[in-house]
């Protein structure tokens, strides 16, 4: 080892941003490990670093005894003082113990110690960066497409969109740009791996409070949002200003805001509706754009039953009862749908001749 070393140090610290105190500190206890690993185990030894030539030498510590059991750990007076006449018994005494061929481990423990720190601080430095993106959007770039899995380029870092957090619609191409929304950032030995979605609701959320500054300030709350990713989303929006109107404000001018979500989403049928405290008018204003005419809610097992006009029915159901599935999920209530003109049958009463048996 020389004096490069040092210059190494400076330069990893200047470009890296990783103090070299740390790079030693680290170093100095590998290198003890290699010496325990290459010439046998000490209990007690010490790693030096001369800054000014590099040098590196092993120290072990030895304590003074009037008799020698254990020469890895003791040493006799006798020879102590032949190190320093004013050694006693009890002392702790410091020698040099550095092999010849020590500088060879030396110097593959070092190149070692500095690559392995200089990458965990580059992951450190990439997990820090991103750390705070959780629940955030972040628009990422199609890179490759490899077993249905879409290899994402996300600034500097990459990520994987798997199958499951993928939407139908979309097509994906390389070279495609795509808001995603970040579920997870985590950190390994392998490096930072953000996990990302494209059919979260989350991203939908998003979308809305990049897109309405009022949201950003707190005017408008989005009290609830449901979703079947590709297809469509319904979003409860409630105001704390009596002077703003939720609905109205997250559509925006012309419907550009929510026209600038629905583009983000390829399409993606978007509800707002206003959100109550009363359980009848919200039911009420999620099933849009059907018109409730009638509602019966049983508060003890949140139930609602609902008419709605004859020709509206399949229109508050939706295809395939998405309508009513989402209106479902967004109030947290079971829906129960019928057209205004359908009579319940009476429970039909016993025929008691029926039960006489004929002799």
């Amino acid at each position: 080892m020389k004096a490069e070393l040092f210059l190494l140090l400076e330069e990893i610290e200047r470009e890296k941003g990783i103090s070299r105190d740390i790079i030693l500190d680290a170093l100095e206890s590998a290198l003890i490990s290699a010496y325990k690993r290459n010439y046998g185990a000490v209990s007690d030894i010490k790693v030096k670093i001369d800054e000014e030539t590099g040098g590196i030498s092993v120290h072990a510590k030895k304590t003074v005894a009037a008799e020698v059991e254990d020469r890895e750990t003791q040493m006799s007076l006798e020879d102590a003082q032949k190190i320093n006449p004013s050694y006693q018994v009890g002392d702790v005494v410091e020698t040099e113990v550095t092999p010849s061929s020590f500088g060879r481990i030396a110097a593959q423990t070092a190149r070692q110690v500095i690559l392995q720190r200089m990458r965990e601080a580059e992951r450190e430095q990439m997990f820090d960066k991103f750390s705070d993106r959780t629940n955030d959007i972040m628009t990422a770039v199609v890179r490759r497409i490899e077993n249905r899995n879409v290899m994402l380029e996300l600034g500097d870092t990459e990520s994987v969109l798997i199958p499951s957090e993928q939407v139908r619609s979309d097509n994906y191409k390389v070279g495609a740009r795509y808001k995603v929304y970040v579920i997870e950032v985590a950190n390994s030995t392998r490096g930072v791996h953000l996990v990302v979605s494209r059919s979260h609701p989350g991203l939908v959320r998003r979308l809305f409070e990049l897109e309405v500054p009022e949201i950003a300030d707190g005017i408008i709350e989005i009290k609830a949002l449901s979703r079947e990713p590709g297809s469509r989303s319904k979003i409860a929006v409630a105001s704390n200003s009596e002077n703003v109107d939720p609905v109205g404000t997250c559509i925006g001018p012309k419907g550009m805001r929510v026209q600038a979500v629905i583009e983000e989403l390829h399409g993606e049928k978007v509800d707002i509706v206003r959100y109550s405290d009363d359980p009848a008018e919200y039911i009420t204003q999620a099933l849009s754009p059907a018109e409730v005419v009638s509602i019966d809610v049983d508060e003890e097992k949140k139930l609602c039953r609902v008419r709605v006009p004859d020709d509206q029915l399949s229109l508050a159901i939706g295809k395939e009862g998405q309508n009513a599935r989402l209106a479902a999920r967004l109030t947290g209530w079971k829906i129960d749908l019928k057209g205004e003109s359908f009579v319940e049958e009476p429970p039909k009463e016993e025929n008691e001749d029926s039960e006489e048996t004929q002799e």
